[in-house]
């Protein structure tokens, strides 16, 4: 790593692994599940609630698809079954370094809502919403299309849980998606007062997948039923 031009600390279990994170606040971080004094998913755990700027790609020999989706959930960016080639190592680590680079802007809006992605806010018409990390990278997935174009459930899944692009969903249910859909769409619905024609809800195009869209007076009628507006989507 080192040769690579990357500075690099180096611990041997999971309490120094957390230590040296709130001392070096750093950019990636190359987590081993089997630690000891701290179990890897306990130190996974901690990352996401307290070091989310920090990417982190998890190690392990554990090869079921339970273990890697619940790595995947807690927040890793990546997940390296051993044994392991030291050249797809550093593939994957240059992949992960090329997405933080990208020049792509900290802020997405769209409509009332607001999504600052370097402090992990999110806010509608100014009010915070209090969203898990899985319900975070969902909604980004969604703002950055900008209710320009439809999500599939495979493409939500691969982006928001990662899962591999080209291994379809790897054994992992598309029916997840919905539930962490029906579960942002509650957290958006929390919000009031929002001016007409500025909000904007999750809509659901029928064998296609979700948008985000302009929220309307028919909209906000069906939301007040306890309903969620279905477009069939146009050719």
């Amino acid at each position: 790593m080192r040769l690579d031009g990357h500075e690099v600390a180096w611990v041997g279990d999971g309490e120094g692994a957390l230590e040296s994170a709130e001392k070096l606040r750093p950019e990636l971080m190359i987590l081993d599940l089997g630690l000891p004094q701290k179990d890897g998913m306990e130190v996974l755990t901690e990352m996401g609630e307290r070091f989310r700027s920090t990417s982190v790609m998890v190690l392990t020999g554990r090869a079921g698809m339970e273990e890697r989706v619940r790595c995947l959930e807690l927040g890793a960016d990546d997940v390296v079954l051993k044994p392991f080639s030291f050249h797809e190592l550093r593939a994957r680590l240059n992949a992960l370094g090329r997405r933080r680079g990208r020049s792509e802007a900290t802020l997405l809006r769209f409509g009332d809502l607001e999504m600052d992605r370097a402090e992990h806010r999110v806010t509608r018409a100014g009010r915070e919403l209090d969203l898990t990390a899985t319900e975070f990278s969902l909604l980004e997935a969604l703002l950055r299309r900008r209710g320009e174009r439809v999500s599939s459930r495979e493409e939500l899944l691969r982006e928001a849980w990662r899962t591999p692009a080209g291994m379809g969903t790897n054994g992992v249910s598309t029916n997840i998606v919905e539930v962490y859909i029906n579960y942002l769409r509650k957290k958006l619905g929390q919000t009031a007062r929002r001016r007409a024609g500025e909000g904007c809800v999750i809509r659901t195009v029928r064998g296609a997948g979700y948008i985000l869209a302009r929220e309307d007076s028919q909209t906000r009628a069906a939301a007040g039923n306890g309903m969620h507006t279905q477009e069939q989507l146009a050719g």
